[in-house]
């Protein structure tokens, strides 16, 4: 049998290749935008794709599914049990539905139907046929169980939560029962991801060990109970799920070759940020775009959690350009296949030799002032200017600043209607990284006098602030 996991640790995604080494074929779940990386693993195995499957709709990511099947000829295989639903695939494709067996040499992946995360839910089970043709090997769960945790209900809207907390109430005490507790669990994300609240990092886990230890798995839970424990503590809603839950009922299009991988002459860039035209996003950590930066940039490092936020504050209404240290096209290319995971394809390139290149230019510049904790601390007591907590809300009720005004990072992008854009003001974040994106966001929705808290709460803390 083959088994392979492939991680992007950006969106904590998982995709799974799963095939027979006797015949060479493969099937791929989940498969992210960029699907290069599984045409390459075919390749240098010797083996060929010939099943493509999502196991539903997603939402934090764009799903290359559709363009690697088009690429490999394969069988193009989603869940039948859209029909009627909000999100329906629009594209041509074979539907899965409960009960259905899909054989590859010796490999079979049963489908079962999971409601609850999303109406047209699947899980696979997967056994390889070489051992026991009885006995499971693992079940690819996809947003229906996670280690430690189980899929949010709640991405289609408050309409609609209750009723699929329901449904995978059902789901959890019907489709799991009758497997045994040695079957490994595979989901579809790690800890890092905003489908689940309180998922751990392993990436595997087995159903027995989840038996015991899943908060949501507990068989004393009545309806009731569950549903509310369900609904407790979910984090906020990146506002681009709904856009890919769009692209990927609709049909994403192409992107390979990758797009954004052309040099841009920096001078023209430097005039187009300024007017507007263009998104410009600096990859460098958070000292390096405070000490100068192109006018209007958002400073979203590319080390940080950059695909999550990328997709989170990037404006839709205008192409984006991408800028590091030096142009390094591994930096660059990294950078586009995070965004494309995201829906955001229009990516017309890069800083030409970056911004070396930019500075030597003599191309004009702006700063995000640092400020260190005890600085801040120093000024919000003297009221010389305000402190803006942009972490989640759990992370500011754990502990803040006195007098922080709570402002998590995309709603940033409104300003914050409490603080007049005169007036100083210090974001702070966990250790600086978020509010390096907030203070960006902020300076170029008119904020004239923007500090960055460097070190964020993780420093204020060491201090005894």
């Amino acid at each position: 049998m083959i088994f392979e996991r492939f991680i992007d640790p950006g969106l904590s995604q998982h995709s799974f290749v799963v095939g027979c080494q006797g015949t060479g074929e493969l099937a791929v779940i989940d498969p992210r935008r960029d699907v290069d990386i599984y045409l390459d693993y075919a390749t240098e195995n010797g083996y060929r794709i010939t099943h493509v499957m999502d196991t539903h709709i997603h939402a934090d990511f764009v799903s290359g599914a559709r363009e690697l099947a088009a690429k490999t000829g394969a069988r193009l295989m989603v869940s039948g049990h859209d029909e009627g639903e909000h999100f329906q695939v629009g594209y041509a494709h074979e539907d899965l539905y409960d009960g259905d067996t899909i054989r590859i040499g010796n490999v079979r992946l049963d489908v079962r139907h999971v409601p609850g995360h999303t109406p047209e839910h699947l899980m696979f089970v997967v056994y390889d046929g070489a051992r026991s043709d009885d006995v499971p090997m693992a079940l690819l769960t996809g947003d229906f169980l996670f280690v430690g945790s189980l899929g949010r209900p709640d991405l289609l809207g408050e309409e609609a939560k209750d009723a699929l907390a329901r449904q995978m109430f059902r789901s959890v005490r019907e489709k799991l029962a009758d497997l045994p507790d040695g079957v490994e669990v595979h989901p579809g994300h790690g800890a890092g991801s905003a489908c689940g609240a309180g998922m751990f990092g392993r990436p595997v886990s087995t159903l027995g060990y989840e038996r015991r230890t899943n908060p949501y798995l507990d068989p004393s839970l009545d309806e009731e109970a569950f549903v509310r424990r369900l609904l407790e503590g979910l984090p906020d809603i990146p506002d681009f799920y709904p856009r890919n839950k769009r692209i990927n009922s609709e049909g994403p299009g192409d992107v390979l070759p990758l797009p954004g991988m052309k040099a841009l002459d920096p001078a023209g860039v430097a005039r187009r940020a300024r007017a507007g035209e263009i998104t410009v996003i600096d990859l460098r950590d958070p000292l390096a775009f405070g000490g100068g930066h192109i006018p209007n940039a958002l400073g979203i490092g590319i080390r940080g959690a950059f695909a999550n936020w990328a997709g989170w504050v990037t404006p839709d209404d205008t192409p984006i350009v991408l800028v590091d240290a030096d142009g390094d096209p591994d930096t660059i290319e990294c950078a586009v296949r995070s965004l494309i995971r995201t829906g955001r394809d229009y990516i017309e390139g890069y800083v030409k030799g970056g911004m070396d290149e930019y500075v030597l230019a003599g191309l004009p510049l702006e700063t995000l002032a640092q400020m260190d904790v005890h600085r801040a601390q120093d000024a919000v007591a003297s009221g010389d200017l305000k402190l803006i907590d942009v972490r989640t809300g759990d992370e500011f009720e754990s502990g803040h600043g006195d007098g922080a005004v709570h402002t998590p990072v995309a709603q940033t992008r409104d300003g914050v209607p409490a603080i007049d854009p005169d007036t100083p003001v210090a974001a702070v974040c966990g250790s600086g990284y978020r509010s390096t994106v907030a203070g960006s966001i902020l300076k170029r929705r008119g904020y004239r006098r923007v500090h960055n808290v460097v070190g964020g709460m993780m420093a204020w803390q060491l201090q005894n602030l």
